[in-house]
């Protein structure tokens, strides 16, 4: 069954996978150490996920989800600063669960070159396991029903006072373009990562960065007082959720796959909702129509606000962001591709086709059309927002 195992490629279309899938063996080894698990008794499923290898295992006392990583990509530190938030949630709203902990109490298992984190199973269907990325939601009552699960992860969140993650591969940040002045933050950003520098150094990449951003950014940087800390998904789409049916109208039942989260704030997770389900990006090259589904990204406000109602200026921030939103993982993902799998080719497409082509979209027909209905959507808010509380017994349940 390894053999057939295909992995979603950056170009929407099913690749070789980067990474060796798990094998029963390998996996009943680790299960041995869960208490919760056995042992492995038979592989149900292989994630086409590309950046790690993931399956669904059968074990004597139920399925449980193993994930494993290269330890370039996640060593057990790294897993902990997910796994925390994970724990902290969970207590809080039952859409999140805890990962499972081995007999010594560890979550993040380290074995070899590799690092293993074992969850339950999420509640209900994962009606979007075999979905690309940057593909819309199967209906509007999917996209809203997910705006509401957001609202709840935010109110969960709340209160979580973890720092921001260190430096690390494949994880969202908004250290950047949250400077009044950017481009410094910028530089150090590069310079952190020493693969990624050497390989921008070959481009005037500070000017066409500030070429392409700058606009964006000015536009942005009124907002920036709005922003208030908070840990956040920062990957929040259809795949990474499980829902109650297979209807239209299904609810959320579990959120999963942290591995993009960090301390950045509730408008920024908005955004990235909206840039990861609302816009169809491997379409928007010769599309005979607009790419991006404004149905569906109203919903998604409306099912959010519902819960939370966005003031004014928190509205228009969203708005404001959204060109910018996806910049500083799309330079992560460069320097994963430089750093790990040693790809200048997929570098390439990360930092010209996403890094750069997202937010140049923006300039586009499309693009300008849809800021431009978004932009009508926050100047019907009100200037002070009638909010609930970032926690209430309501968002709990």
């Amino acid at each position: 069954m390894s053999g057939e195992v295909k992995a979603h490629g950056l170009e929407g279309n099913l690749v070789e996978p980067d990474w060796p899938a798990l094998k029963l063996d390998e996996l009943d080894g680790l299960l041995r150490r869960f208490p919760q698990a056995q042992k492995a008794e038979r592989i149900l499923s292989f994630s086409p996920r590309p950046f790690s290898a993931a399956s669904v295992v059968e074990t004597p006392l139920g399925n449980v989800f193993v994930k494993r990583h290269h330890h370039a990509v996640r060593d057990r530190d790294s897993l902990l600063e997910e796994h925390r938030w994970l724990a902290y949630l969970s207590r809080r709203d039952t859409l999140v669960k805890k990962p499972l902990e081995d007999g010594y109490g560890e979550t993040a298992v380290e074995i070899g070159d590799w690092t293993y984190e074992v969850h339950p199973v999420g509640d209900g269907l994962d009606l979007y396991e075999t979905a690309q990325s940057w593909t819309p939601f199967l209906s509007v009552g999917h996209a809203r029903h997910a705006g509401r699960a957001l609202a709840r992860l935010h109110s969960a969140s709340a209160g979580y006072d973890a720092p921001a993650r260190k430096a690390a591969t494949l994880v969202t940040s908004f250290k950047v373009f949250s400077c009044d002045d950017p481009w410094p933050e910028l530089a150090r950003y590069a310079e952190e990562r020493p693969a990624l520098q050497g390989y921008l150094a070959k481009r005037d990449w500070l000017a066409e960065t500030r070429e392409t951003f700058l606009p964006f950014h000015n536009r942005l940087r009124k907002f920036l007082p709005v922003f208030q800390p908070l840990w956040t998904h920062n990957d929040f789409h259809g795949s990474n959720l499980f829902w109650s049916d297979a209807s239209t109208e299904a609810e959320v039942t579990d959120i999963i796959d942290v591995g993009l989260a960090d301390r950045t704030n509730a408008l920024h997770d908005i955004a990235t909702a909206i840039e990861r389900n609302g816009v169809e990006w491997l379409q928007i090259h010769g599309a005979s129509r607009d790419p991006f589904h404004r149905e569906q990204i109203v919903a998604l406000l409306s099912g959010y606000e519902g819960m939370h109602p966005l003031s004014r200026d928190e509205a228009e921030a969203v708005v404001a962001l959204l060109p910018l939103v996806h910049a500083e993982f799309a330079l992560s993902e460069a320097d994963y591709f430089l750093r790990v799998l040693k790809s200048r080719e997929k570098a390439d497409l990360a930092y010209i086709g996403y890094f750069l082509g997202h937010a140049r979209w923006f300039n586009s027909d499309p693009g300008k059309r849809l800021l431009c209905h978004l932009q009508s959507w926050a100047e019907s808010h009100p200037g002070i927002a009638e909010s609930s509380p970032m926690i209430s017994e309501e968002s709990r349940k």
